[in-house]
């Protein structure tokens, strides 16, 4: 959310980030915020001037009262009442101004950051960099359910008979493999300084409405009936809510965690041919980053989130890209994204395994997460990457380390996780 007073200063702005993330339909939104806050400051202005009228009125009876003038007392006295239904006239219609302004600054996006592509949606990302060499091997290399279906490691049509589709059983040395990936992400991320965190895996409504916009709600959160719990989509949400209502030294700053959780979401929407199995799903685990820190500080951390990611996948052998997300393409409160893609060498091209954002202080403001600074209080920035996200990645792990007889190879890193095992053996 956006600083009313940018808002105010700055309309020509806001209007144009707009229109560079075309939302045109949303410009209206923007003179109804102006036109709101112009009334809400009229209304606090009026409610002010009569507080100190009734004040200097109030000092005026007991005077009367004391000198006889009863009557004159009494018109005084009924000043003060009508004083007084007018400021709660006033204060109510404040209230209703003030709930009018929220809603629309809820829903105008976030100001992107110049160096972010003008486009309109993800068919016009671009391209950074590329790191490692893509191999496409000589041998045919089964979609991914196939492979795993060699080692028995997955059933879904068991997970369907339960849960539905969208849903999957990972069994034997793929579970392994699962669990092995996880673990040592979490470990990667520790030994890089992060603090590791296992947080709730549900959170209240506002704190869903202070980390995401509303179409992502609606689009990605599973609702607890009955109840003001929402089943998190990614552990971000709750770990940036666990800062919610904060004052943090500035000196403290900046605050680095990792954290482990299970990730739920609706995924609506058609997907294509590449996208079933364990590609889209409703269910998952992953292992995710935050940052709190200055402003000023953000964009360094940005790049530093997603080199962590980039040397985790490149660790397992796994080459990848970055994509740099295009204004049209980012969630309404990111200043800036990049997704981090890995090599298909069944598909021979890349798909995305993570995201990183800088949030600017769009989250904080939400959240009041607020830095105690030598000047005064001011709101932190928040930052956010995946670290790993399986079984997804798992998708790309095994494209990537397979071998013509089926076989798997586990790379050194990850071998302490697998008990020491070298290679997964077909079955």
């Amino acid at each position: 959310m956006l600083d009313i007073k940018f808002v105010r200063n700055n309309p020509d702005i806001v209007k144009q980030n707009l229109k560079n993330k075309f939302q045109e339909h949303k410009l209206p939104l923007v003179d109804e915020v102006i036109e709101l806050d112009s009334r809400n400051r009229e209304i606090k202005k009026e409610v002010e001037a009569l507080r100190a009228e009734k004040n200097s009125l109030s000092k005026q009876i007991g005077g009367l009262i004391q000198q006889g003038k009863k009557e004159e007392a009494e018109e005084i006295k009924a000043k003060v009442a009508a004083g007084n239904e007018k400021i709660n006239q006033l204060t109510e219609e404040e209230r209703t101004v003030g709930e009018e302004i929220q809603k629309r600054m809820m829903v105008i996006p976030n100001i992107i950051d110049p160096s972010v592509p003008i486009g309109k949606d993800d068919s016009e990302n671009v391209e950074l960099e590329r790191f490692g060499e893509p191999v496409v091997p000589d041998f045919e290399i089964p979609y991914h359910t196939d492979i795993m279906e060699k080692f028995h490691g997955i059933d879904l049509e068991a997970a369907r008979n339960v849960a539905g589709n969208g849903f999957y059983y990972l069994m034997g040395d793929i579970a392994r493999l699962h669990s092995a990936v996880i673990s040592y992400a979490r470990d990667f991320m520790i030994d890089r300084g992060f603090t590791y965190c296992v947080p709730p895996f549900m959170i209240r409504s506002n704190v869903v409405t202070g980390v995401m916009s509303f179409d992502e709600m609606d689009s990605m959160m599973y609702k607890i009936e009955g109840e003001d719990l929402y089943l998190i989509g990614t552990s971000e949400h709750s770990m940036i809510g666990k800062f919610i209502g904060t004052h943090t030294k500035e000196e403290d700053l900046p605050l680095t965690l990792t954290s482990y959780s299970p990730c739920f979401r609706k995924e609506k929407g058609a997907h294509g041919i590449e996208e079933r199995g364990v590609y889209r799903i409703h269910q998952f685990e992953k292992q995710e980053m935050i940052v709190i820190c200055k402003p000023e500080d953000s964009m360094k951390w940005y790049d530093k989130l997603w080199k962590n990611t980039v040397d985790l996948f490149r660790s397992l052998d796994i080459p990848v890209r970055t994509l740099e997300c295009c204004s049209g393409d980012l969630a309404d409160l990111k200043v800036k994204s990049v997704d981090v893609e890995a090599w298909s060498p069944r598909q021979q091209k890349y798909f995305e395994v993570g995201s990183c954002s800088n949030l600017g202080d769009a989250q904080a403001r939400r959240l009041s997460i607020r830095v105690k600074g030598p000047e005064g209080n001011y709101f932190a920035h928040t930052l956010n990457n995946t670290v790993v996200a399986p079984p997804r990645m798992l998708i790309a792990f095994l494209e990537n380390n397979l071998n013509a007889d089926g076989s798997v190879n586990i790379p050194e890193v990850l071998r302490p996780y697998m008990g020491g095992m070298e290679k997964i053996e077909v079955k």
